[in-house]
């Protein structure tokens, strides 16, 4: 087994500076594991919020962006409500996928990163209407019919509605992205 030294005088990540830019503290961990403790998906990550963390500190950024535990995090908040120190893990990780994006890194696994992108382009709406965001899903991966089962019985109990709401109007959500888009 090979190890790798990292200098931690050297040690220089870049995207850990990027993260302090857009207000997530990631150099106050201190590694207590609450984070992935609590993490629900955790037994599917290939690396743990903890380590994510760490491996910034190391400025091993890259290991990082290619990782799969980026992609998997749910995005619960659970990471986040649990840290002593207020690292905000949760928008950590949304903040790694933005840069992967950026970067041109392909997600390790495709299906995640489309429905990353439906579930962005049906927040661009103004709220996430489940069976318009899922149809362009479907669309997407071309597997129409993994989930048919289980939709139609969230559609028989009313968790999908047929006539999509909104919440705000287009427009405003188009300067939402469009502020987002200027932070990066």
């Amino acid at each position: 087994m090979s190890e790798q030294i990292i200098d931690l005088d050297r040690a220089d990540s870049e995207m850990l500076e990027k993260l302090r830019t857009r207000g997530v503290k990631a150099d106050a961990c201190y590694q207590c594991l609450r984070c992935a403790a609590g993490c629900p998906v955790l037994s599917f990550m290939d690396i743990h919020p903890n380590r994510i963390v760490r491996m910034l500190q190391f400025g091993m950024d890259k290991e990082v962006l290619t990782s799969k535990a980026i992609w998997l995090c749910a995005s619960c908040q659970t990471c986040t409500t649990r840290c002593p120190n207020e690292v905000d893990i949760a928008h950590m990780m949304d903040v790694l996928r933005q840069e992967a994006l950026a970067r041109g890194i392909p997600c390790p696994q495709p299906e995640v990163e489309k429905f990353h992108r439906a579930f962005l382009t049906a927040v661009k709406r103004g709220r996430v209407h489940e069976l318009s965001m899922l149809a362009h899903y479907k669309l997407m991966t071309r597997r129409f019919t993994d989930d048919m089962a289980l939709g139609m019985e969230m559609f028989k109990r009313g968790r999908m509605k047929l006539i999509p709401t909104r919440l705000l109007p287009t427009e405003t959500m188009k300067k939402i992205f469009a502020k987002a888009k200027e932070g990066d």
